[in-house]
């Protein structure tokens, strides 16, 4: 996929991602991440061993679920129970939630603050030239483009928040998608299996580091 080829696609899916949202949105159907909070901070329990109670993980190889978009997270959570996403320990907690877990836990931890981190300033220059120029001539998209300015996604066209995210959990997606392990981009068209292959690792650093210095209050 080239660069004029991505944002072709990406301005086509994202158009197309607004109007399912809405139509998923209206007809209040399974894209349910609509459950309670209050309900999802009781069943929580169990994810703050790893995540962390507030969903601000210590460890920065574990993600941080504070404050990412409810739909987003209840999509991983269904990706683990069908396989697109695979981990010891998330597929065997995913495969015992029912839809109504998986959106109480969603809405809870959309609701809640996340960490402000700050980025290497060694990586930084790279980092932010990657995020908001791509890389033309190799056929690297601009991660602004889904992600934003300031790293908070796009809940309709289900772009995540990366904004204040581990760099550590970032660079180890970016493997994962590069090698075909994650295969939770189906919907968009392989897009970030195909954009990580083209990065090296001293590029997925860079640009890792620079999310998580992103405060994504300012988008």
């Amino acid at each position: 996929m080239t660069y004029n080829d991505f944002l072709a696609f990406w301005r086509g899916g994202a158009m197309v991602g607004l109007l399912c949202a809405a139509v998923l949105l209206g007809a209040g159907s399974e894209a349910s991440a609509q459950g309670p909070a209050s309900a999802g901070r009781a069943k929580s329990a169990v994810c703050a061993g790893c995540h962390g109670a507030d969903g601000n993980s210590i460890n920065p190889l574990w993600p941080s679920l504070a404050g990412q978009h409810a739909d987003y997270t209840a999509r991983q959570l269904r990706a683990y129970q069908a396989g697109d996403r695979s981990d010891v320990l998330m597929s065997t907690f995913a495969a015992n939630l029912t839809a109504a877990d998986i959106a109480d836990l969603a809405a809870y931890f959309e609701t809640q603050m996340l960490t402000p981190k700050g980025a290497d300033p060694d990586l930084v220059t790279t980092g932010e030239h990657i995020y908001r120029g791509g890389i033309a001539e190799r056929g690297v998209a601009a991660c602004i483009a889904c992600h934003g300015p300031a790293g908070r996604g796009n809940p309709l066209a289900g772009y995540p928040s990366v904004s204040g995210q581990h760099a550590g959990y970032i660079v180890n997606t970016l493997r994962a998608y590069a090698a075909g392990e994650r295969r939770s981009d189906a919907s968009m068209n392989l897009m970030m299996r195909d954009l990580a292959a083209l990065l090296s690792e001293a590029e997925m650093q860079a640009v890792a580091s620079y999310m998580q210095g992103l405060h994504g209050a300012t988008n």
